[in-house]
């Protein structure tokens, strides 16, 4: 599968280099070819760097992992992405991409993209090793696209979590990002350090 990345920070960084030793084709789309954050994401197997709108076009998949309010500058380089998966694994903590509430509405709203919100729930130190006493950790999505959660359930499979559950529909992406919050205020406001994640236990 094809996916763009938009986004080569600590968490885009992360998904490339999981989803390319995966076998997936990863193509980085950012501004600036010569100059760009997580430049040695070019080391992995099967990866490229090209503009976003060039990677957009020859993905199947497209990851939004960028600063909130940074969406209206990537938007217009998206195109056409109709019939594509969106990934919003951002965070509106600090600022929100006035006047929506977050990524994944302004996506919904501004493209024809089979959206959904996932990856965003934990640090990228758990993406990079999601395995805790010998399992994989949950992972957490939500939207609307029952085609994008199949396809996203699949991608955080491979890359080692142990599930991918559905939170729900839009009216809870708000809540998987304050679920998000609840691990920041843990691992970094309550000094627990960053190595602590969520499962799900039933009896």
């Amino acid at each position: 599968m094809n996916i763009a990345i938009i986004g080569t920070g600590n968490i885009g960084g992360a998904l490339a280099t999981k989803w390319a030793l995966k076998g997936h084709t990863i193509l980085l789309g950012v501004n600036n070819k010569n100059h760009f954050k997580g430049r040695g994401l070019l080391n992995n197997q099967n990866t490229s760097v090209s503009s976003i709108s060039e990677a957009v076009s020859k993905s199947e998949v497209v990851l939004i992992a960028i600063p909130p309010t940074a969406i209206f500058e990537v938007l217009p380089q998206l195109n056409n992405v109709a019939g594509k998966i969106v990934i919003d694994a951002t965070n509106s903590v600090k600022q929100s991409p006035e006047p929506y509430r977050t990524v994944y509405h302004c996506l919904l709203e501004k493209t024809q993209g089979e959206v959904v919100k996932c990856f965003n729930s934990t640090g990228f130190e758990n993406i990079l090793n999601p395995t805790y006493q010998g399992k994989g950790i949950d992972m957490f999505m939500a939207g609307e696209s029952d085609l994008a959660k199949k396809v996203v359930s699949q991608l955080a499979l491979e890359a080692g979590f142990g599930s991918c559950m559905d939170f729900g529909k839009s009216d809870k992406v708000e809540l998987l990002e304050k679920f998000a919050l609840c691990w920041i205020n843990l691992a970094i406001m309550q000094g627990q350090g960053r190595n602590i994640a969520f499962n799900l236990v039933s009896r």
